[in-house]
């Protein structure tokens, strides 16, 4: 059989297919479909038409490819904010070191938990001064020593009350603050 660079083959003996990429002599050189290169004799190959490798995709592959396309075709719907939602002013503040500091190289413990709670006591200043309702502190799970730090913080403040952030949303490792606009 005549093979030809660019030509579709299959290994006779194996599950393997591939398009030729150079011949010498009756040593063939193919590029798999995942990419590789394989040198075959040519009496281990066989040619493949494109009939072939057309009937070769599934009527579930064809038929999972037409369900995308559908999907993509229907407008998403899109559920009206409740009055709540749409008011609601949430000021989020992630606490992890990473996002506080360039590098925390060098810093002992004590420092990343201080800069941690200087940073939750400044934003927390900040939303009372510009009248920020809610305040969301990600502190995530870890040993909860700053999480004790921050509630330790929380209890200094008359005019605020904190509890877990919603679970969906932040999982464990969140305290949501609610700060009263109106102290009495």
């Amino acid at each position: 059989m005549k093979f030809q660079v660019g030509d579709h083959v299959e290994a006779i003996d194996d599950v393997i297919k591939g398009i030729v990429q150079a011949i010498d002599g009756n040593t063939i050189t193919i590029e798999t479909d995942e990419g590789f290169p394989l040198t075959f004799e040519a009496s281990e190959l066989v040619k493949v038409t494109a009939d072939e490798i057309a009937s070769d995709l599934s009527n579930q592959r064809i038929y999972s490819a037409l369900q995308e396309k559908e999907a993509a075709k229907k407008p998403k719907r899109i559920l009206p904010k409740s009055k709540k939602e749409r008011i609601e002013h949430v000021l989020e503040v992630d606490l992890h070191i990473h996002q506080l500091t360039n590098s925390s190289k060098g810093m002992s413990n004590y420092d990343m938990l201080t800069l941690q709670t200087d940073t939750a006591k400044r934003q927390l200043d900040f939303a009372i001064r510009k009248r920020i309702p809610k305040v969301v502190f990600i502190h995530g799970v870890g040993e909860g020593v700053l999480r004790q730090e921050l509630e330790a913080l929380f209890r200094r403040y008359d005019n605020v009350k904190y509890y877990d952030a919603n679970y969906q949303k932040y999982g464990l490792g969140a305290t949501e603050v609610y700060i009263y606009q109106n102290p009495k």
